[in-house]
């Protein structure tokens, strides 16, 4: 019987499912505008669909409040993010709820769940609109990925919907209904001005730094061999190859390196100090120059990485000695542009002249340690 109904009840499904591939293609639409990738893709026959359905958006132009609208009202934006994040978790959940069990949900009943997730999503994309760039873009990029988020998660559970077996609640479901749910209450969760997004774009950056150097750590304590834990041959036994091993002149040159990324710590931990401490967004230039310490700080922990991957054996000293003047480059730009920023008082210029010189001091040692290379 249940057979029977199956084959029946398959091709009113189809057609009941029909809006569902409308909104998957409005959704995928609105995704690439607000990664700011143009149209999106939409099948042939949708697309027109999809342009008039997003033509509310072309209102907004990229990054700046639209010509004539009254002026930017911070707590007004974070009201009305957090009630179209509100809305189109609630919207998730009737979707989902539509198609866990029979009787079929009618093509018109799916219309309608459509048109309402469709309303939602163009809410958040909107709202995320009136975010202009003047109030930080390390603020707004947070934003617009915590809308995207949201975006992706109601693709997911669309597309999830239309391949599952007719009205039936599958686990696969339940995670994508989940996965909305998640990416909604993202919102309570995002820091509400420039000063506290860059302040948490540090802590991040912060604690990839911290990783790294614990795993740099780790390493030399296990001796000579820092491969010994993941090359162990049963096998063949003992390894013999020396390239896995440090010389006497690589540990010598680690050292430095190490005093290098100490430094890296050091920089993020006390720039987070002072960010937190006197970082303000009621300015543009205030604004301005919390940005640029993220934009330059977030480009820490990629050249940490990369100095430690090279002080593995067999170690290149030339590639190390690369890396590391990349990073103290890195280090330099980030203490300088502290310096001169409005989140540095004179109280706070001791440790950024020491900070430098533990720089200089560490790149001068691994300068010496490797001339022969040159």
């Amino acid at each position: 019987v249940t057979e029977r109904y199956a084959q029946l009840a398959a091709p009113a499904a189809m057609e009941a499912r029909e809006p569902l591939r409308d909104l998957r293609s409005a959704l995928r639409a609105v995704l690439a505008r607000v990664r700011g990738g143009g149209r999106g893709r939409a099948g042939p026959g949708r697309a027109e669909a999809t342009l008039r359905w997003l033509r509310p958006l072309s209102a907004f132009t990229e990054g700046e409040p639209g010509e004539g609208r009254e002026p930017f009202d911070l707590p007004r934006f974070w009201d009305a993010l957090g009630q179209t994040f509100k809305v189109t978790s609630q919207e998730a959940t009737k979707l989902s709820l539509a198609f866990s069990r029979p009787p079929l949900t009618s093509a018109e009943d799916c219309r309608k769940l459509s048109e309402d997730v469709q309303n939602a999503i163009l809410a958040v994309a909107t709202v995320y609109y009136w975010l202009p760039k003047g109030q930080g873009t390390t603020l707004r990029k947070m934003v617009r990925d915590a809308t995207t988020e949201v975006v992706e998660g109601m693709i997911q559970l669309t597309e999830t919907i239309l391949s599952a077996p007719l009205e039936s609640l599958s686990q696969e479901q339940l995670i994508s209904t989940g996965g909305v749910w998640e990416a909604c209450e993202q919102v309570s969760n995002l820091p509400r001005d420039n000063q506290a997004a860059v302040a948490s774009a540090l802590a991040v950056c912060l604690g990839v730094v911290k990783d790294a150097l614990e795993e740099m750590e780790h390493a030399l304590v296990e001796g000579q061999d820092p491969y010994s834990d993941i090359m162990e041959d049963e096998e063949l036994g003992f390894r013999g190859n020396r390239d896995t091993y440090w010389s006497e002149a690589d540990r010598k040159l680690l050292s430095s390196c190490m005093g290098l990324m100490k430094a890296s710590k050091a920089c993020l931990k006390k720039v987070l100090g002072v960010v937190k401490a006197y970082g303000k967004a009621d300015s543009p230039e205030q604004i301005a120059q919390l940005d640029d310490l993220a934009d330059i700080a977030n480009e820490i922990s990629p050249s940490v990485d990369e100095l430690a991957l090279s002080m593995y054996p067999p170690m290149n000293q030339l590639a190390v000695r690369l890396n590391a003047a990349k990073l103290a480059s890195v280090l330099k730009k980030v203490l300088e542009i502290t310096k001169t920023s409005h989140v540095c008082p004179p109280s706070e210029e001791g440790w950024v002249q020491f900070l430098s010189g533990a720089v200089d001091h560490n790149m001068n040692k691994i300068k010496n340690f490797t001339q022969g290379q040159l």
